[in-house]
């Protein structure tokens, strides 16, 4: 999991630019005008917008952007024919993915989709081929400088996670769905602010490739995200460290 973590932190860098950091704020952005459409705008009583806010300030969003994605949703005039939507199929060399997209042309979305895993000899597959590799957890990241890591262990088992893994740069707390909220106060209330806060597919069981057939795997996962429509990629790969060295540098 510490590898997927790194990938997201590792994007997170490279969306510095302009456009980029604007392609992440419009999937932010649709992802809040859902929650808020479906939930209303209280975050409180909105378990979604909840988890969907502290996403956007993990990553840097301005205020001012959160609240008119909010009123966007509650206002119902846009966002209407936003569908969400949840693609299940294999990438090179038999790794899986789930690949989640809000769209408004599911035709559009999976066409995009089919193009670039047929061209790099993968394949969509039906709905339950893929996700049931894979459980959904709430994750929360930390940079380890800006925290004492036994109070971060403390809150978090407090909190009840099921699990906190330390490396060199982060703390990586898993719980259950049900104990995102709980956690994310827990932290919130101890002035902890977490790099990444959400909800994430966590496969059962990684593969391993060597370092080249990896590549070729991530190459599919960055082409994949780079789509419009496409909101989250999950894979089961083992992402290695050689790996993140080699996508970090590219």
């Amino acid at each position: 999991m510490s590898g997927h973590s790194k990938w997201s932190t590792i994007k997170r860098k490279k969306g510095a630019n302009d456009s980029k950091r604007g392609q992440i704020f419009t999937r932010l952005g649709r992802e809040i005008m859902l929650a808020a459409r479906d939930g209303g705008e209280d975050p409180e009583s909105n378990f979604r917008l909840r988890i969907a806010i502290d996403r956007a300030r993990a990553q840097n969003m301005p205020k001012d952007n959160i609240e008119r994605a909010i009123k966007r949703g509650v206002g119902g005039k846009e966002g209407v024919d936003l569908v969400e939507v949840m693609y299940e199929g294999y990438g090179p060399n038999g790794v899986a993915l789930i690949i989640e997209c809000v769209t408004d042309n599911r035709n559009r979305t999976v066409a995009e989709i089919r193009h670039i895993l047929t061209r790099h000899g993968g394949n969509l597959g039906e709905g339950g081929s893929v996700a049931w590799q894979f459980n959904r957890v709430a994750v929360f990241t930390i940079p380890t400088k800006s925290v004492d890591q036994d109070k971060v262990f403390e809150l978090a088992v407090e909190a009840e996670a099921d699990d906190v893994k330390f490396d060199e740069d982060s703390i990586e707390i898993i719980g259950p769905v049900e104990a995102f909220k709980h956690i994310s106060t827990s932290l919130r209330q101890a002035n902890i602010q977490p790099e990444e806060a959400g909800l994430r597919m966590l496969p059962n069981n990684e593969m391993e490739l060597d370092p080249q057939d990896a590549m070729h795997v991530m190459r599919v996962v960055e082409a994949l995200e780079d789509l419009d429509d496409v909101q989250e990629v999950y894979s089961n790969l083992n992402i290695t460290d050689d790996v993140l060295a080699q996508l970090e540098a590219a």
